[in-house]
């Protein structure tokens, strides 16, 4: 990153540690916890017992993967299927990891650091991670995503107990809604940081594809949007570019 990006400094690599961990306290900790509310009831309601939620969130980190594998195995499917879905479902992760480890990268961490790094990589803290970490020196771009992410990743362990322990108390239809407020802070996250162009048209193009795409195709309708709709902002973008 050009050294003119550097808007921000926290000093030492410790120091942007313990940064990111304060900083995902409060919305991204809210919203990520609210989900995993829901997701806690829907481990007790799929018959499942607390431990299997909680090495789910530990081992996985990535709600609708967990989601996913919950349901399947609540209406007995096979071992197979629920893998396939669960690593289907997950695939998103892995242009999440491309995209972040280069900027996060330092000359001094060992390999086995950024595999630890990758296991917490979600869309809260990917976004987070993608906002900040290139206004950081290099040093402290690691220890920032590792406190942010590494902060959520231990609080969403608890509100998978809480979820669990609350499933009885709160109506269904609560609990199962909160795990949808994850994917609309993810959105608004984008929403509230507009400078890039092209991540205003994606919003823009995802907005104006996705409906009717669902009438079209339900099942396909969102990963065709998205698809689509990245491809055509990114198209844009680099037209608007190469004409300037």
């Amino acid at each position: 990153m050009a050294e003119d990006l550097i808007t921000r400094d926290f000093g030492t690599a410790p120091a942007a540690l313990r940064g990111g961990a304060r900083e995902s306290i409060g919305v991204p900790m809210l919203v990520l916890c609210g989900s995993y509310l829901g997701f806690g009831a829907l481990v007790q309601e799929s018959g499942l017992a607390i431990w299997h939620g909680l090495f789910s969130t530990l081992t996985s980190w990535a709600l609708p993967g967990q989601v996913a594998l919950v349901e399947l195995y609540s209406v007995g499917a096979p071992l197979l299927v629920i893998a396939s879905a669960v690593a289907l479902t997950n695939a998103r992760l892995l242009p999440m990891a491309m995209t972040l480890m280069p900027t996060i990268r330092g000359a001094n961490a060992p390999r086995w650091v950024y595999y630890a790094a990758a296991h917490v990589i979600a869309v809260t803290g990917w976004a987070a991670a993608m906002r900040v970490c290139p206004t950081l020196p290099t040093e402290q771009r690691l220890a920032y995503f590792a406190g942010f992410s590494g902060t959520l990743w231990i609080s969403t362990l608890g509100a998978t107990a809480i979820g669990f322990a609350l499933a009885n108390t709160v109506p269904a239809y609560v609990t199962l809604g909160l795990v949808f407020l994850n994917p609309i802070y993810f959105m608004l996250v984008f929403a509230s940081d507009l400078r890039q162009r092209s991540r205003m048209l994606a919003l823009v193009f995802g907005a104006v594809i996705g409906p009717p795409l669902y009438l079209w195709s339900p099942d396909w309708s969102l990963v065709v949007a998205g698809l689509a709709a990245g491809t055509l902002a990114y198209g844009i973008s680099a037209a608007r570019k190469a004409g300037s």
